[in-house]
């Protein structure tokens, strides 16, 4: 295939900046959206994954943490709060304010499906958040609702177990980031054996 070797595979990208306490997330549906859109590893591109009910969408950002990897075998998920939304695909240098905890169920099997939220380095609505506890509580609600009528849509209860800071936040995207270089290590090993 002419120029499938200037693919360029987003979720294989930095996950960090330069400095200690900015992210890299990469976003797949933007605010606004009704269409959920997910990133394909093996064609390097984003996919229509579903369509959300007449009137639901998306309440922030919504993406993911190149170069990590959550319980389920995705990158870890990630809301972003920013001024506007992004679009498909865009790089977004973030801050962690937090993470909503979560069980889902899926198949008989209850496993974590935390979610991360941050807020954009570039926010100016946003620039005084510095966890999820200077958001408005029912501003958290109205998000934690959100996530239990869009899996609840699949057959895939989520419930949420508590709220969690920053630095819980940044502890679960760095054990992500350890996942995804385990694997990463263990294929290679894998194929050179």
């Amino acid at each position: 295939m002419p120029g499938a070797s200037a693919v360029c595979n987003l979720a294989s990208l930095q996950p960090r900046c330069d400095d200690d306490e900015t992210w890299n997330v990469i976003i797949e549906t933007p605010k606004g959206s009704r269409n959920k859109y997910s990133y394909d590893l093996h064609s390097s591109l984003f996919k229509l994954k579903k369509v959300l009910p007449l009137g639901n969408v998306f309440p922030f950002d919504f993406g993911f943490v190149p170069s990590t990897l959550a319980d389920d075998g995705d990158p870890l998920d990630v809301l972003v709060l920013m001024d506007a939304p992004a679009f498909t695909g865009c790089l977004v240098p973030v801050r962690f304010i937090g993470v909503i905890e979560a069980r889902q169920d899926e198949g008989g099997e209850k496993r974590r499906n935390d979610r991360l939220i941050a807020i954009s380095t570039e926010s100016h609505n946003q620039r005084h958040v510095r966890t999820i506890k200077d958001l408005d509580d029912h501003e958290v609600e109205e998000i934690e609702h959100f996530f239990i009528s869009y899996h609840q849509l699949e057959g895939k209860p989520f419930k949420p177990l508590g709220r969690r800071g920053p630095k819980h936040a940044e502890r679960l995207a760095k054990e992500g980031m350890e996942r995804f270089f385990d694997q990463l290590q263990a294929s290679a090993l894998e194929r050179a054996g």
